[in-house]
This record gives C-alpha cells, sequence and structure tokens, in this order.
C-alpha cells in the first residue's frame, strides 16, 4: 500500500508541477491525487468506521485553513473594489524596482510576524497589482513575498501555523522564539534581496495606468473606512484565537460579517447599481475558487501520508541515518518545501519527547526556523506560496527558475547564522 500511494503522489506533484506543458489545470491534479490516495488507503485499510474518523478529522483541519482563506481573500477584494489600496499606494514614490522590492520585502517581514504568513501574502500580492503593471514584475515580487512572508513567520509564535503548534505545545515560548529566530529569519529575507537588487539594476517600476473611474467612484471616506476595517480585522486575527482560544477561521469569518455590515449601512441609500458593484457579496464571486480548490486537494493528500505515518517513518530513519541533529533538522526544513510543514512538525512533536528536549532548545527552535522557511524553496512547499500561485497564475516551473534558488541560499544563509548565533550564545 505504501508504494502505490507513494507513486500516487509522486505523479500527482509532477502533473501540478508540468501544469503548463500537460494543459491540465493543477486543481485537477490534486483533486485526483487526493481521491486516490483516500480510494487506495481506504480500500486497504478496509475499517470503515476508522477511515471516517479520519477523514473527518483531516476535513476538519483542511475546512479551517480553507475557510480563513475564502474570508481573506473576500476582506482584500472588498478593500480593493472600494480602491483602498490606495491610501498605501499613494505614499509610495520609488520609482526603481529595486528600491521598491527593498520596502515589499521589509513590510512583508514585519507585518508577518503580526498577522501570519498566508494573510500577508493575499494583502501583499493584491498590493502589487496596484503598484505594478507588468506581469514579469509582478510574479518576481510574488516570488520574494513568499520567502519574506515565510521569512517573518518563523520568528513570531502567531506568524506561522508550525511555530503556532510548537508554541501551544510548550517547545517554544515566545520572548526566547523571537530572539533566537529574529536575525536568522532577517538573513533568509536580505540575502534574496541582495541578489535581486543586482539583477534588477536600475529597472524602472511600471504602474498600471490609474483607473480614474473607480477612484471617482470610491469616496475617499470609503476608500479609508474600508482599509481600515479590513486591515483591523486581518490584525485582530490572532489576538481573537489568543483571547478566545477559538481557531483563527471563526476570527475571520467574524470580521466578516462585521465587514458585510458595515459595507452594507455605508451603502444603504445609494443606486442600485453602485452598491452591487462595491458589496461583499459581488467579492465573494470575484475570488479564485479554483486556488481553494487545489488547496483542499493538496492538503487532504498531504493527510493520507500523515495517516499511514509514512512521514513519521522517515523521520524515524533519519534520526537512525544520519545521527546528526542539524542535519536532520535542514532536510525536514528541505522535504518542507515538497509536503506540507504542518505533518512534518507534528511528526517531529511526536517523535521527540520534551524529558530530552526540553523548551527552546536547539532542536525545537531550529525546527521552527527550518519548517517555517524551507517552504519558500517550491511554491506549493506553504500556504503562503499557494496562494500567491493562485492570485497571480504562477507557472511551478518558472517559480523554480527564478525564486527557488533565492529561496534556498537564503535558507541555508539563515540557517548557518542561527547555528553560530546558538554556539556563540550558549
Amino acid at each position: 500500500m505504501l508504494v502505490w500511494l507513494s507513486m500516487i503522489f509522486t505523479l500527482a506533484y509532477v502533473a501540478i508541477a508540468l501544469e503548463h506543458p500537460l494543459k491540465v489545470n493543477k486543481s485537477a491534479s490534486a483533486l485526483i491525487g487526493a481521491g486516490l490516495l483516500w480510494t487506495v488507503y481506504g480500500v486497504a485499510l478496509n475499517n470503515a468506521s476508522v477511515l471516517n474518523l479520519q477523514l473527518r478529522e483531516s476535513l476538519t483541519d483542511t475546512a479551517q485553513i480553507v475557510f480563513f482563506l475564502m474570508g481573506a481573500m473576500t476582506i482584500v477584494e472588498v478593500v480593493d473594489a472600494h480602491n483602498g489600496f490606495e491610501v498605501i499606494t499613494s505614499r509610495i514614490r520609488t520609482t526603481k524596482l529595486s528600491r521598491l522590492m527593498w520596502i515589499v520585502g521589509f513590510v512583508t517581514f514585519f507585518l508577518s510576524s503580526i498577522l501570519d504568513n498566508l494573510t500577508t501574502t493575499i494583502v501583499m500580492v493584491s498590493l502589487m497589482k496596484r503598484l505594478l503593471d507588468r506581469r514579469e514584475d509582478r510574479l518576481f515580487f510574488a516570488g520574494i513575498i513568499v520567502i519574506a512572508a515565510n521569512a517573518g513567520g518563523a520568528w513570531s509564535p502567531i506568524g506561522d501555523v508550525t511555530t503556532t503548534m510548537l508554541w501551544i505545545g510548550g517547545q517554544v515560548t515566545t520572548l526566547a522564539i523571537m530572539q533566537g529566530l529574529f536575525l536568522p529569519s532577517l538573513i533568509n529575507l536580505i540575502v534574496p534581496l541582495l541578489v535581486t537588487s543586482r539583477l534588477l539594476g536600475d529597472k524602472p517600476v511600471v504602474p498600471p495606468a490609474r483607473d480614474l473611474a473607480a477612484e471617482l467612484d470610491s469616496r475617499p471616506f470609503e476608500r479609508k473606512l474600508m482599509f481600515v476595517a479590513g486591515l483591523s480585522i486581518l490584525v485582530l486575527v490572532p489576538a481573537f484565537k489568543t483571547f478566545t482560544g477559538l481557531p483563527p477561521f471563526m476570527g475571520i469569518l467574524l470580521g466578516l460579517g462585521l465587514l458585510w455590515m458595515v459595507g452594507d449601512l455605508v451603502h444603504r441609500k445609494e443606486e442600485e447599481l453602485r452598491k452591487q458593484r462595491l458589496t461583499l457579496a459581488r467579492a465573494l464571486t470575484r475570488i479564485d475558487m479554483s486556488s481553494v480548490v487545489f488547496f483542499i486537494g493538496i492538503l487532504l493528500a498531504v493527510a493520507v501520508l500523515e495517516h499511514t505515518h509514512i512521514l513519521s517513518t522517515i523521520a524515524h530513519w533519519l534520526d537512525r541515518t544520519v545521527g546528526r541533529q542539524d542535519i536532520i533538522v535542514i532536510i525536514i526544513g528541505l522535504v518542507s518545501a515538497v509536503v506540507d510543514n504542518v505533518p512534518l512538525v507534528a511528526a517531529s512533536m511526536g517523535m521527540y519527547g520534551m524529558d530530552q528536549y526540553p523548551p527552546d532548545s536547539f532542536l525545537w527552535e531550529f525546527i521552527a526556523y527550518c519548517a517555517g522557511t524551507g517552504g519558500s524553496i517550491l511554491i506549493i512547499g506553504s500556504a503562503a506560496g499557494v496562494a500567491a500561485m493562485g492570485m497571480e497564475k504562477i507557472d511551478f516551473i518558472w517559480y523554480v527558475r527564478k525564486i527557488s534558488g533565492l529561496a534556498l541560499i537564503g535558507y541555508f544563509c539563515g540557517a548557518l547564522v542561527y547555528m553560530l548565533q546558538f554556539h556563540l550564545t550558549h
């Protein structure tokens, strides 16, 4: 069974990577892969009650992420419909792509530590559509945003799902992980930015043509209100999770309802045609459902690898074969570029005990860094990458050629800085 599951996952992965040559949408490949994996697993398991229990568990985890993704994308669409991002874009004056990339990189890095890497990517990629006209420029910036968002999420306990898992599990504490991983995560971003700056040189920023109709259609009060309300909802989701103990998708759905109500009240006295263009109901029709469906397929496919203990088996094999803790964690980070980092970290948490590795030890902090930033190496290695892939229709092979090398260099540089820093301070 394990051989069949590995073969199906590999073939689905290859089909996703070769989406353009095959002329088959990646969402179809992901759904077929997930369906076949669960079918083979269900037939081999031959236990309907256990299978349904595991499927419900996987579906719950998947639904939480998908609901959050849909909510965040809809909020961004509402802000964009009101031309709300003009509040930011009007203040960015630079005319050089290299300088703009540094600004975008650092804003994404710090915003990701406050929000999370997925939400930050959605916001920043949407913002680039307002700043850049050339598709090639937008794709390149989307790649840098993925690197910056994952790097920013790694050093904050609320910036990435895996870091939050380790934080809730007691493996890391807030102050220690921020002190320990801030510099390595920053290096993970700065190195790709340095290389990119040399590549871009003095290339100018080519802004999109101003949509005068949209600017005239949206009033300054509405722009500012929707921008502040939308961003506030996204920023307050981590606080909602901490205060209530509820998962983030509940916070985003609550915020979505509040934003919907605010929008309806603001536009209640306006003509029906204008109201329809600006309501949240129309924003729901504008989100990219293809990328959401792709997300569902990928997460359900990886869930089978988790239930069959393929990932934990690999972790144990690495422990026996490699032996060295630092190399094992680096490999785990590289593997997280292929499969989701959440089950990898979950397997690591189950494999290593707290009695042997106490809170804030080298193992846990280094896992947080490697699993958080390793996903940037491939476009489908992180939630941020998958979101950017769907929003800008990024080709898997294009990302490998243009961005993966930058992400890999940053990954290893940050890892070396963390190991050096740890040995100097302990």
